[in-house]
C-alpha cells in the first residue's frame, strides 16, 4: 500500500528522536511504498541530502520565510497570487470563524459548536486554497490582522488576549500563516501532479502542522488518518512558548489555536498511537477518544548494546548520567545528591556524559553545573605530590573515555536520571539494554518504562536521590539482579522489531476498513455498501511504480511539469 508519511521539523532532514524512529519504520516496512511529505522547520538543524531506501521518496516545503515559490497549487499558479474582492470576502468569513473559535470563550454548553466552527473555518480556508484563492497572501494581509483585532477586542475574547497590540497581532498572523501553510501546498494531486490523493493511508508523526495534510486528505478523499505522538506535540508547544520571548497575548492566542487544532486532529484520526501512557493521558485530556488510543512504544536499536558485559557483583562505585544537558534535567539536584553520597561512600565517582540540549539556556546551565561541582568537590589528592582530581567529570559521547553510549553505560555501577520534565526516557532504555541498575526521578514515562526493575524517587528531592543511589552502591548483588530484570524488560517491550511489527499490523487493520478509491470514488456494491479491497494491493517493482493503485491511475507527469519529489 502507499503510505503518506507526514513529518514536521525532523525526518528526513534534521536529526533527533523523530528522525531515528521514522527511519527505522520506513526501512523496516519494506512491503509498503512510503511517500514522505516533510515540513522543514529549522534550516540551522538540518544536515545534508537524505539517503532513502528504494521504496521511499520525499516531497518537502519550508515553514520559514515567505511561501515557497513553485509550491502553490495549480489553481493559484494559473490565476496568480493576488486575491480579488470576492476572495477577500470569502477569506474574511472563513478566517473569522477560525479565529472566533479559538480566540474567544464560548457561551456555556457551547463547546461542541466552538469545535464545529473551528472545523468550518479550517476546511473553508482549505477549500479556498484549493480553488486558487490566494490564501498565503491573505493570511499575511491587513484583513487578517483586522479580523484578529476585532475578535481579541470583542466581549468574549480570551482574557489574556484583551491587551493585544498591533505588534502582537502581526506576530500571531505570521505564525498562523506558517502553521497553515500546508493548506496551500501542491501536495494533493491538484492539476497534473499526483500526490496525497492517491495515498491509501496517511500517517502523521506528530500533531500540529504535520497533521494538517492528513486532515485535508481525510476531508476531501476519505483517506484514513493515523496519528503517532511519541511526545505530545501540544505539550511541546506549551513548553516551547513558555520559554520563548513572546508577549502574554501572543502566547495565549497561539496556545489556543494549537489546542483547537489538536482537538480537531484527534477527532478525525482513525487511530492515535501514543508512545507511552504518560502521553496517552495528555491526549485524553485534550479530547482524544479513549477507544481510538493504542499505546505503541518507540522502537530502539538494541544491537549496539548487546556486547556490554553483565554488571558484575563487584565493589565499583561509579554513578553515570547520560543525556542532553539543560535545566529540565536538574543536574543541580544530582550534584547535591552526590555530595551526600560521597559522605557515606568516599570512593564514589559521578560521570555526567552528554552535550548541550536545545534549550537556549543550556550553555549557561552547564557552566553553572561545572562551577557548582568545583565548589562542592574541590580537587582531591592522595598525598602532597599527587595532582588532585575531582570526583565529578563532565564528558561527551565521542571522548576518549566514552567513545560510544555503550562504553558510557558499561562503566556504570548505577545509571541515574534526575529530570523534573521528561517524555520517553531513552537513556533509561539504553541502560536497561546494557543490564544496568537505575535510579530515576518520577517524571514523564519513567515509572512505565522502569516497571519494577529500578528505583524511582520524587523529583527535586536530592536526599531521596542520594539514599537510593547509596543503597544500590552498597549492594552489588541487588544491582546485578535489577540489571538483569531491566534487560529482559527492555528486550521484550522497547525494540525496533516490536515497534515495526505493531505498525505493520495497524496499517493492515486500518486499510481493511478503508474501501478502495479508484479514480477518487470508493467502490460500492449494488446497495451502495463500500467494498474493502475492491482493487489489488499495490506493489513496488524496482525501477518503476506498478499495480492498479493510485500511481498507475495517475500515470507519469506530462512533459514540462515535473513532480516535486526531488531532494535538494
Amino acid at each position: 500500500m502507499r503510505i503518506g508519511l507526514l513529518t514536521e521539523g525532523g525526518y528526513p532532514y534534521a536529526p533527533g528522536e523523530s528522525h531515528a524512529w521514522c527511519d527505522r519504520l520506513v526501512r523496516g516496512l519494506t512491503g509498503h511504498d512510503f511517500e514522505i511529505y516533510a515540513l522543514r522547520a529549522d534550516p540551522r538543524r538540518e544536515r545534508g541530502r537524505p539517503v532513502l531506501p528504494g521504496h521511499a521518496r520525499v516531497r518537502h516545503a519550508p515553514l520559514w520565510g515567505d511561501f515557497p515559490a513553485g509550491h502553490h497549487r495549480a489553481a493559484d499558479e494559473r490565476r496568480g497570487r493576488l486575491p480579488g474582492r470576492r476572495a477577500r470576502r470569502r477569506f474574511a468569513e472563513h478566517f473569522g470563524d477560525l479565529v472566533t473559535a479559538f480566540a474567544s470563550t464560548p457561551p456555556e454548553n457551547a463547546l461542541t459548536r466552538k469545535a464545529d466552527r473551528f472545523a468550518s473555518g479550517l476546511y473553508g480556508l482549505a477549500e479556498q486554497a484549493r480553488d486558487g484563492g490566494g490564501l498565503p497572501a491573505l493570511l499575511r494581509s491587513e484583513d487578517a490582522v483586522r479580523r484578529l483585532e476585532s475578535v481579541c477586542h470583542g466581549p468574549r475574547a480570551l482574557p489574556a488576549a484583551h491587551g493585544a497590540q498591533v505588534g502582537d497581532l502581526l506576530t500571531v498572523a505570521d505564525r498562523l500563516e506558517r502553521t497553515l501553510r500546508p493548506l496551500s501546498l501542491d501536495w494533493y494531486g491538484d492539476g497534473d501532479t499526483p500526490g496525497l490523493d492517491g495515498a491509501d493511508l496517511c500517517h502523521a508523526t506528530s500533531g500540529g502542522a504535520a497533521a494538517l495534510p492528513g486532515l485535508l486528505v481525510k476531508r476531501f478523499f476519505g483517506t484514513p488518518l493515523l496519528v503517532t505522538e511519541c511526545g505530545v506535540r501540544l505539550r511541546e508547544h506549551y513548553l516551547a512558548r513558555a520559554a520563548a520571548p513572546l508577549s502574554a497575548p501572543v502566547r495565549a492566542l497561539l496556545a489556543a489555536f494549537q489546542g483547537a487544532l489538536t482537538a480537531e486532529t484527534y477527532a478525525q484520526a482513525a487511530l492515535i498511537t501514543p508512545g507511552n501512557t504518560h502521553a496517552r493521558r495528555w491526549q485524553e485530556r485534550c479530547g482524544a477518544d479513549r477507544e481510538r488510543l493504542r499505546t505503541v512504544y518507540p522502537g530502539m536499536d538494541a544491537a549496539p548494546f548487546a556486547a556490554v558485559a553483565d554488571a558484575a557483583a563487584d565493589d565499583s562505585k561509579t554513578l553515570v548520567w547520560v543525556g542532553a544537558v539543560e535545566p529540565a534535567k536538574d543536574l543541580i539536584a544530582l550534584l547535591h545528591a552526590f555530595a551526600e553520597v560521597r559522605r557515606a561512600e568516599p570512593e564514589a565517582t559521578l560521570r555526567i556524559i552528554g552535550g548541550l540540549g536545545r534549550d537556549p539556556r543550556a550553555a549557561g546551565y552547564l557552566a553553572h553545573c561545572r562551577a557548582l561541582a568545583a565548589q562542592l568537590f574541590p580537587d582531591e589528592a592522595a598525598d602532597a605530590v599527587t595532582v588532585g582530581e575531582n570526583p565529578v567529570s563532565f564528558e561527551e559521547i565521542g571522548s576518549p573515555d566514552a567513545p560510544t553510549p555503550a562504553d558510557a553505560y558499561a562503566s556504570a555501577s548505577v545509571v541515574v536520571l534526575s529530570s523534573v520534565v521528561e517524555g520517553f526516557p531513552r537513556s533509561l532504555v539504553e541502560a536497561m539494554f546494557c543490564g544496568r541498575a537505575t535510579v530515576s526521578t518520577d517524571a514523564g514515562a519513567v515509572c512505565e518504562v522502569i516497571g519494577g526493575t529500578g528505583l524511582v524517587v520524587p523529583p527535586r528531592n536530592p536526599r531521596a536521590l542520594a539514599e537510593a543511589c547509596g543503597a544500590l552502591l552498597r549492594d552489588p548483588e541487588r544491582r546485578a539482579r535489577l540489571g538483569a530484570a531491566a534487560r529482559s524488560r527492555a528486550l521484550e517491550l522497547f525494540t525496533v522489531e516490536q515497534n515495526t511489527a505493531a505498525f505493520r499490523g495497524i496499517y493492515l487493520e486500518l486499510i481493511s476498513h478503508a474501501p478502495a478509491r479508484p479514480d477518487g470514488a470508493r467502490d460500492r456494491d449494488a446497495h451502495g455498501v463500500p467494498q474493502p479491497f475492491a482493487r489489488p494491493a499495490e506493489s513496488h517493482v524496482p525501477g518503476r511504480w506498478a499495480g492498479t493503485g493510485a500511481a498507475a491511475r495517475t500515470g507519469p507527469a506530462p512533459a514540462g511539469r515535473t513532480p516535486s519529489w526531488a531532494v535538494p
